[in-house]
């Protein structure tokens, strides 16, 4: 059984409108460029082809795999998220105890996640490392790019 999948309404929007977009425009392309393949004659032989059949088929089991997730994805909604310890959707402010540097993370589903945007998923090494710590505890992570040793210094949801 697939691990449960928690969401935001926007993450849940911005993956049904990925689907859609799979289901209409993309599969539309990629079956243009199947006929167009199948025009130049020997399939046997023809790299064209098999590029779009591996093309058809990366998109037929993103939809399959998104159609799965939103069927059974759980919306949480952020204004009951409680703020005593880290859950998903909260917000931690840490203090990297190596260089007394702040940062936040919002944790999120692997789907949602976006470094860029300080979105880290649950499951990623910091992600399950904050899970249920409260405003002073401290954690210990090893990382790719090594030990990283944070203090819990505030928890909100944003």
């Amino acid at each position: 059984m697939a691990d449960a999948v928690y969401l935001t309404m926007s993450g849940y929007k911005r993956l049904k409108e990925e689907l859609d977009q799979l289901k209409g425009e993309e599969r539309h392309k990629v079956l243009e460029k199947i006929a167009e393949a199948r025009s130049h004659g020997d399939l046997s032989e023809n790299a064209e082809y098999d590029a779009a059949k591996e093309e058809q088929n990366q998109i037929e089991m993103r939809i399959s795999n998104l159609e799965r997730m939103l069927a059974t994805a759980s919306i949480l909604d952020e204004k009951q998220i409680k703020t005593d310890k880290v859950y998903i959707l909260t917000t931690a402010v840490l203090k990297n105890l190596d260089n007394s540097q702040k940062i936040e993370y919002t944790l999120v589903s692997s789907e949602e996640a976006d470094i860029e945007q300080g979105k880290i998923s649950v499951k990623s090494p910091i992600g399950s490392a904050l899970l249920g710590k409260a405003v002073g505890d401290k954690v210990e992570v090893r990382t790719p790019g090594g030990l990283k040793r944070f203090e819990v210094l505030e928890i909100k949801v944003k």
